[in-house]
């Protein structure tokens, strides 16, 4: 027996390929949604953040508190960013090399070559904190995952400040005064500069100082800047020294010194 009803094709729209929250296309997760009701803290200091008993960066980092969950870091600083920075060489169309966000390596053993991936992670509000954090795993994934895990576990305040002397009011656009960093042989000097110069400093650490809000600076460097990791190494370094130097309170207001985010 034929059925007389005519048969009706109905075309289901392909599901499209879902996403995990907070990373993009691209691959690189710039911003990500925290639910702080589904953190289940592992730590003392998790617990009390999550209790609401401490609700500032800054009583963590003025205390020295160990930083251990980077859901401390996503719970009090909502805005933060993360990128990874260009530490590697990847092989070019004509044999050169071009920047790349992943260092490989290999081991040579008797089953065959064993490839590696490191990464460098950097994080910040854009306002006063910045972190930074290396990753290495067997695969890209898990290093980028385990950088930014390491950013936000090292993350510091910052001092910013004036870069002018000529200044009628004083704004946090740059830092109060020059700081060295070191790293290996690479040494790098940052100085403050006027208002609208801009960061003058090599590509990958502006984004280090962008993330930490600092919009002017100009820096010199030595030793062998061809090591990336080592010259950004340098440029965190020099910004954990502006906290380290003795400011009098006098010279707070006259350098326009911020600590940490704006108030």
């Amino acid at each position: 027996m034929v059925d007389d009803k005519a048969s009706t094709v109905v075309n289901v729209p392909k599901k499209e390929e879902q996403v995990p929250q907070g990373v993009s296309r691209q691959g690189v997760s710039r911003e990500r949604a925290f639910d702080i009701e589904a953190w289940k803290p592992i730590t003392k200091l998790g617990r009390l953040v999550k209790a609401g008993k401490i609700t500032s960066m800054d009583e963590i980092l003025d205390k020295g508190m160990t930083i251990l969950e980077a859901e401390i870091v996503d719970a009090l600083l909502p805005g933060i960013q993360n990128d990874l920075l260009s530490v590697g060489q990847s092989k070019g169309k004509f044999g050169g090399g071009k920047p790349s966000i992943w260092r490989q390596t290999q081991k040579k053993t008797k089953e065959g070559n064993k490839a590696s991936f490191s990464a460098l992670a950097v994080v910040g509000n854009g306002d006063g904190y910045i972190g930074l954090g290396l990753g290495k795993a067997r695969e890209t994934v898990p290093a980028r995952e385990k950088a930014t895990f390491q950013a936000k576990l090292h993350l510091i305040k910052i001092r910013r400040g004036s870069g002018s002397w000529e200044s009628g009011e004083p704004k946090a656009n740059s830092i109060p005064f020059a700081v060295q960093g070191k790293c290996g042989s690479v040494k790098m000097t940052l100085m403050p500069a006027p208002q609208g110069k801009g960061l003058v400093v090599e590509k990958e650490c502006r984004k280090i100082l962008s993330m930490a809000g600092i919009k002017d600076v100009y820096s010199k460097t030595s030793g062998h800047t061809g090591t990336k990791l080592n010259l950004l190494k340098a440029c965190f370094n020099a910004l954990e020294q502006l906290s380290k130097v003795k400011v009098q309170e006098e010279h707070y207001q006259t350098l326009g010194i911020v600590e940490g985010a704006k108030v």
